[in-house]
């Protein structure tokens, strides 16, 4: 397991003084960066081999949001890697170790010269080190395209929201989703299956379904394959 401390910035919170979603996926998103860099298989080092890890879908989920300037420890580990998947475990905890939030994660490791996924190599579990799952209720991986939908107006991705693997970075389409909320929705859990990268330029085109207990965002191509489903889901 790697971990580290943390405390909540004003940066990071909402008008009501509590963190963020798009706080919380950067935290595990850091966390997962910093564990790479902690066993020598850094964002570099994969990219020198031709590689990256290329997250395939999120499961996200909140007891407590923590406050402005109160303390966490943020904690991943991966739970299992096989063929071409890793499977990775998050957490964040209070200073009296009560679990705030959780999440469970799926990537495949990806070439990045074929652009297709490659195998895991032998070595790089033990140098991660592989853990006991997270005892959760973990949902599928893919999200079902709802046949009825709102569309609403087309985005281009900015340059801003392009990462070192040259696309759209993972909690950027979270970012997007949550402009569709309606105000009264208190939100529990976050699931995104991402299907293609949208890189600088690329135009969104956000296609709404509102259901009771949750909302679903499908961020479409202008042919209308799918770049991204969230699923937003109710407490």
């Amino acid at each position: 397991m790697y971990e580290f401390d943390s405390r909540i910035r004003y940066s990071e919170t909402d008008s009501e003084g509590q963190l963020t979603w798009l706080a919380l996926m950067d935290y595990f998103q850091d966390c997962s960066v910093f564990h790479s860099e902690q066993v020598n298989l850094s964002v570099d080092y994969l990219i020198k081999q031709h590689m990256a890890w290329i997250l395939s879908s999120w499961q996200i989920c909140v007891n407590r949001m923590p406050h402005l300037a109160e303390p966490v420890t943020i904690q991943t580990w991966p739970y299992g890697m096989k063929g071409f998947f890793g499977y990775r475990n998050f957490s964040m905890n209070d200073k009296e170790g009560n679990r705030l939030a959780y999440a469970n994660s799926i990537w495949v490791l990806m070439d990045l010269e074929t652009g297709h996924p490659v195998r895991v190599p032998k070595e790089m579990p033990d140098r991660y080190g592989i853990e006991e799952q997270l005892p959760m209720e973990c949902s599928s991986r893919k999200i079902a395209v709802p046949d009825i939908y709102e569309e609403r107006e087309p985005l281009v991705v900015p340059g801003y929201f392009i990462d070192t693997n040259h696309h759209m970075n993972n909690s950027r389409y979270v970012q997007v989703a949550l402009e569709y909320l309606p105000e009264d929705f208190s939100l529990k859990e976050i699931r995104v299956e991402y299907r293609k990268a949208a890189v600088q330029g690329d135009v969104l085109l956000p296609r709404v379904t509102m259901q009771e207990e949750q909302v679903v965002v499908a961020l479409c191509a202008e042919d209308s394959s799918v770049y991204a489903l969230v699923e937003l889901i109710k407490r």
